[in-house]
């Protein structure tokens, strides 16, 4: 994931994690990339699709790369910021699994999408956060140690919050496979994150030096996942191109601005609500694609790939408008979501 560089950049003191502040210039530079690379995969996906669409089996094992990639980045004081702030990092899970499976299925509805497509819409919305929402906070001079609690405590519940939210949601357009959702969950994203935070914790000289390639490994793997579900959909992008791409364009929009609001009815300060917008607006849609090219078919898994797209383009133009907004920081000094220490 993107998250592979989670910058702390604050002036009042030292970073939490030195060894991902030192990167933080090439995530920024990543980030930038990023939608190119998508773009490009997406064009050759469709253009070339008997070159990807055989590579649709090897899905999970892209997906498991990039979650290892994730659990290299993690460190203690990313969970022990869950234990400073658990009201904060708790309104930001559980805007992020209401805000956006609500909006996805309402989406699918008031489009009148055909099932898949309608699946596969509110698939994304059930996602854990996204995969470059940390990257973006940081951009936006969001909150970023509370940006990375919410997207590891949102990736580290999905096997169990995922599958019960797309079989309550989507049941009505397909047949769901809630316990087999599960198991590939926990193989494709929590078994990957677990080995990689083992590796941070006993190869800590080796996975230093691999640092700084994360964000582009990462890249470079969403943007093939992306290849590989555009090849499979291909013969039927044409038709439901266009309705897909406002579908996302909705749902990934009431998800910034939606997580916005989320802060600020839970009095947050504004460094607090940039990073929710992040982390409730973007998903993690290699794993939506994922699924859905396992449990549904590639037409289900096509929104995931316009998302993956988009998501980065709304959230760096998001990130630029509010990193020349100056910080509306009004905290409540008797309250813990907002002391400074935290």
């Amino acid at each position: 994931m993107l998250e592979a560089t989670k910058p702390r950049n604050s002036p009042d003191k030292a970073p939490a994690n030195p060894a991902l502040e030192a990167e933080s210039r090439i995530a920024r530079i990543a980030v930038t990339v990023f939608p190119i690379l998508v773009v490009v995969a997406g064009v050759v996906g469709f253009l070339l699709p008997g070159a990807f669409k055989p590579l649709g089996p090897a899905v999970p094992y892209l997906l498991g790369i990039i979650m290892f990639c994730m659990g290299l980045t993690l460190t203690p004081p990313d969970f022990a910021a869950v234990a400073k702030r658990p009201w904060a990092v708790a309104l930001g899970i559980v805007a992020h699994y209401i805000i956006m499976p609500g909006a996805g299925w309402l989406i699918a509805g008031a489009l009148n999408l055909e099932p898949e497509l309608a699946v596969g819409v509110i698939l994304v919305g059930c996602a854990p956060s996204g995969t470059a929402s940390n990257v973006m906070a940081f951009l936006a001079k969001g909150d970023v140690a509370l940006s990375v609690a919410v997207a590891s405590v949102s990736t580290l519940i999905a096997p169990i919050v995922t599958p019960l939210l797309v079989l309550f949601l989507a049941g009505s357009y397909l047949s769901i496979d809630a316990a087999g959702m599960v198991g590939d969950i926990v193989k494709t994203v929590l078994l990957p994150v677990v080995a990689g935070l083992l590796a941070r914790l006993f190869l800590k000289k080796l996975v230093a030096k691999v640092l700084p390639a994360l964000p582009w490994a990462s890249a470079v793997v969403i943007s093939l996942i992306v290849a590989i579900v555009v090849a499979g959909s291909a013969s039927k992008i044409v038709a439901a191109g266009a309705i897909v791409f406002l579908a996302v364009v909705l749902h990934n929009g009431f998800g910034l601005g939606l997580g916005y609001l989320a802060g600020k009815l839970g009095r947050l300060d504004d460094k607090a609500r940039r990073a929710l917008a992040f982390e409730v607006g973007m998903q993690n849609s290699g794993l939506a694609a994922t699924l859905a090219t396992a449990h549904f078919s590639p037409l289900a898994a096509l929104p995931s790939a316009v998302f993956s797209l988009w998501h980065n383009i709304s959230g760096a133009i998001v990130a630029a408008w509010l990193a020349r907004r100056p910080l509306q920081d009004t905290p409540l000094q008797d309250t813990p979501l907002t002391d400074k220490r935290a």
